[in-house]
């Protein structure tokens, strides 16, 4: 079934010729910290992105004729600062600081671009899974808060994200006065939260205004976690491709390419890998899933080719799976690792329960009622998306078969969505259990 690529790259084979060299192959500074931009629908999240990456994010052809992310995005930037600069003028993107001179490469970060539509909301909790700080960007334009600045606050405090930076775009589309009023809001809105003391920086993404302020707040508010190479890696799998062209001579077909975000451990080229839950196949009539195992071509971290890849930062890992079996992110939700030490694949789950007080997302001020026993629940864990039909209900915990198995290690988090209508709305998290 599963056909093995023919050739490597030549960014594969330029890493590897590097690797045999005396040693002096290029120092590349690879990300160190995944910061997620999550809100509202249009709120400027892609616009935001572009200004501090140069890189529309929105690739995808419905993103581009919808004008909305659905996917997630991902790009990366560097922050410099100019020693001979005043704060905040001192931070720029770019080499050259305000005053042309070299500004100190502080360190380069991973974005992860959710997105805002409620509809998509599997696909945003999917992505805070995988993200280490978070921008909150919130329209000025708009009163707040808006249905998805809720959930997507409330997503955030679920999975634990304690450093944010509140961003008040669009500044540039309203008079003085309705900024204020906004930014009050903001501030009625956040009281009560974690992020109650969270910097909210004004800017206007489109033009890039105030975007040094922006980048300040960030390198104070937002560090880099410490991370522990040492372990065995796991990569969560938020995205899978193929990158050969219509037409391309067979000969000259590159594997399968998997992109997401190293949370512990090192991978580099040449490792084995081994992907769980896999791929599914019919078994006696019966849907069966089986892990997959491949080898690591090459390693992309950024726009750069390296020979291995540590914790921080979204990567690309170019693997000897078939491309047609890879492309359109079939793979999203899997975690691959090293054969043999990834964790438990789940068919059913135990949940500590945690529900919410309020419905979030929903337009009206909705109470959440207890679970039921066989309701359909959206479980996201991880990178992964899938549903769970609950079986058995006790005080504080339920059982759930899934309908596409997770791979994850006990005590993991899952967050709990109901259907209310036509849409998922955010109810509550569980806790996994043996």
């Amino acid at each position: 079934m599963i056909a093995i690529a023919k050739k490597t790259t030549a960014a594969a084979k330029k890493v590897e010729k590097e690797n045999k060299s005396s040693g002096k192959a290029k120092k590349i500074l690879q990300p160190e910290l995944n910061l997620g931009i999550v809100g509202h629908v249009d709120h400027g999240k892609t616009t935001l992105v572009q200004a501090l990456s140069e890189k529309w994010t929105d690739t995808h052809s419905e993103e581009i004729k919808k004008g909305i992310t659905i996917r997630l995005g991902y790009a990366d930037f560097s922050v410099y600062k100019c020693s001979d600069c005043e704060s905040p003028q001192c931070y720029s993107v770019n080499e050259s600081s305000s005053c042309k001179k070299k500004g100190e490469l502080l360190r380069t970060i991973s974005i992860v671009d959710a997105p805002g539509h409620e509809s998509l909301m599997a696909t945003m909790l999917s992505g805070t899974a995988i993200i280490d700080g978070a921008l909150l960007l919130i329209a000025a334009n708009e009163n707040c808060p808006q249905p998805q600045t809720r959930e997507h606050l409330v997503a955030l405090q679920i999975i634990g994200i304690k450093n944010v930076v509140v961003v008040q775009n669009k500044i540039d589309l309203v008079s003085n006065a309705v900024a204020k009023k906004n930014y009050q809001q903001i501030k009625a809105f956040l009281k009560g939260t974690p992020y109650a003391a969270a910097p909210i920086i004004p800017i206007s993404a489109q033009h890039k205004v105030n975007i040094d302020a922006l980048l300040q707040a960030i390198q104070e508010k937002i560090p880099s976690p410490k991370r522990d190479k040492e372990l065995s890696p796991l990569l969560f799998v938020a995205r899978s491709f193929d990158i050969n062209k219509p037409g391309i001579d067979y000969q000259k077909l590159v594997g399968g390419v998997l992109g997401g975000t190293l949370k512990q451990g090192t991978l580099k080229v040449g490792d084995e890998l081994e992907l769980k839950p896999g791929y599914n196949s019919q078994k006696r009539g019966k849907t069966v899933w089986k892990p997959l195992l491949t080898k690591i071509k090459a390693l992309k971290a950024g726009n750069d080719d390296v020979s291995q890849v540590h914790p921080g930062g979204s990567v690309g890992v170019l693997t000897m799976l078939d491309p047609g079996i890879v492309k359109s992110d079939a793979f999203v939700g899997n975690v691959a690792g090293i054969p043999g030490k990834l964790p438990t694949v789940w068919y059913d789950l135990n949940l500590e329960v945690n529900l919410l007080e309020r419905v979030v997302g929903a337009k009206d001020d909705l109470v959440v009622e207890p679970i039921k026993m066989n309701e359909n629940l959206m479980l996201n864990v991880n990178s992964a998306a899938t549903v769970g039909i609950v079986n058995e209900l006790k005080k504080n915990s339920l059982k759930c078969s899934l309908r596409i198995p997770v791979c994850a290690e006990t005590e993991s988090r899952v967050t709990i969505s109901r259907l209310l209508g036509s849409r998922w709305r955010l109810i509550g998290y569980g806790i996994i259990k043996e």
